[in-house]
């Protein structure tokens, strides 16, 4: 049986929703690998989020981690690659924060390249976590925002519980995936 092309999987979600340590699951259970969101790194070493005019740079970073990732991936039968955020939260961020809509169409472009969208739910307690988290009013109005721009991509699975029911349905969507 021939190889198939790597199958990229994006986790996205507002903030505190369990994308990093789903993808870090969902890699140790298929053989898979991260892509971790690039965010958090930046905020530690600027010390400091984002500026407006910040924004699609840190974009083009992900979608460069994402293709860095692929190219080096294992190309074996059914490899799965993690992105633990997907340009389009960036672009979502954007246009949240700094009423800038200019990320959407290139956000989208690129979403395309995933198999599958898993999109985690805000059920999990709010934690915060340093700079990067304000809040579980920020949380809904984002969560909100993005379920607005990833009504254009299929297929785009919910992805709720706690602990592991969230890992089992997660595992189901992607052993389910059409």
């Amino acid at each position: 049986m021939a190889d198939q092309a790597p199958r990229l999987i994006c986790l996205i979600g507002a903030e505190c929703t369990g994308k990093s340590t789903l993808a870090q699951q969902l890699a140790a259970q298929t053989g898979g690998q991260v892509v971790p969101e690039l965010l958090r790194d930046w905020c530690v070493r600027h010390g400091r989020t984002p500026r407006g005019d910040e924004q699609a740079a840190l974009m083009q970073a992900q979608i460069d981690a994402e293709n860095q990732a692929l190219a080096l991936i294992d190309q074996g039968q059914g490899a799965m690659l993690f992105c633990e955020c997907g340009p389009l939260l960036t672009a979502v961020y954007s246009q949240f924060y700094f009423a800038d809509n200019s990320l959407l169409a290139a956000a989208h472009l690129h979403h395309q390249s995933y198999a599958m969208t898993l999109w985690l739910q805000p059920d999990l307690p709010w934690v915060a976590d340093g700079l990067q988290r304000d809040g579980l009013a920020v949380q809904a109005a984002v969560q909100h925002l993005l379920g607005q721009q990833l009504a254009m991509h299929t297929p785009v699975v919910r992805v709720s519980g706690v602990g592991a029911a969230r890992l089992q349905a997660a595992m189901f969507a992607l052993a389910h995936e059409t």
